[in-house]
């Protein structure tokens, strides 16, 4: 479901900073559906990715097959991201806040954590000069403080937030995010964050997964088939 909503999240022909994981999933799953021209840029140097089965990681040989350019990860971000060509960055992170600050470095105090994380990598980098930002993340209280113990990437551009039970986006006039949409069988009390969440007006209900996109993600990008040789 929540690769499914990402990918019609993107529109034919955006440029995209691709991340692996879901987004991975979903910017393959647009491709081949209603957006066959999109432009995916991997952090390792892939620009133009048109992978003929769902990479592993960004340094998956699939990517560079039939691409548009290979550069070095310098390029990525100095040609591309710093220079206001990506159009869309995907971002998770363990916790995102009222918001949609991102934190990624420590849960707790900084200087004694309870938990030490990965680090920014080029997460600020995107958070900051892509022109839409859409997280992809499981919600709860704890990944949803209302403050992040540390901000490693900035919530500015954070358009929206795609969960496991439905979408929260960013309200224009608070500047903070709102619950906008929800998933079959999902109602308000099931969406829980450390902070009061306010809802639209109008809630919106989200279509669940169609046929041809269920097949595409079964049948062709799901990532068991490549351990299990099918």
């Amino acid at each position: 479901m929540m690769a499914c909503v990402a990918a019609r999240e993107l529109a034919d022909g955006e440029v995209v900073f691709v991340g692996i994981g879901l987004p991975n999933l979903a910017c393959n799953l647009a491709r081949r559906t209603h957006a066959p021209n999109l432009v995916l840029i991997y952090e390792s140097g892939a620009v133009g990715a048109t992978p003929s089965r769902l990479p592993v990681s960004i340094g998956d040989p699939a990517l560079v097959t039939g691409s548009l350019m290979v550069c070095g990860m310098a390029d990525v971000f100095q040609l591309f991201l710093q220079n206001g060509r990506i159009e869309v960055g995907f971002l998770g992170g363990a916790q995102v806040d009222r918001r949609g600050n991102i934190n990624t470095t420590v849960i707790g105090d900084y200087k004694k954590p309870k938990v030490r994380l990965p680090g920014s990598g080029g997460a600020a980098e995107i958070a900051i000069h892509a022109q839409r930002i859409l997280i992809v993340s499981k919600v709860s209280p704890r990944a949803f403080p209302e403050r992040v113990d540390f901000l490693t990437s900035p919530g500015d551009r954070v358009a929206k937030v795609i969960t496991d039970k439905g979408v929260l986006e960013r309200d224009a006039q608070s500047g903070e995010l709102v619950l906008a949409s929800l998933y079959p069988g999902v109602e308000v009390k099931d969406v829980q964050v450390g902070w009061k969440l306010r809802s639209r007006a109008q809630l919106g209900r989200v279509e669940p997964p169609s046929s041809i996109e269920l097949q595409l993600l079964r049948e062709v990008l799901d990532p068991q088939r490549l351990y299990l040789g099918s």
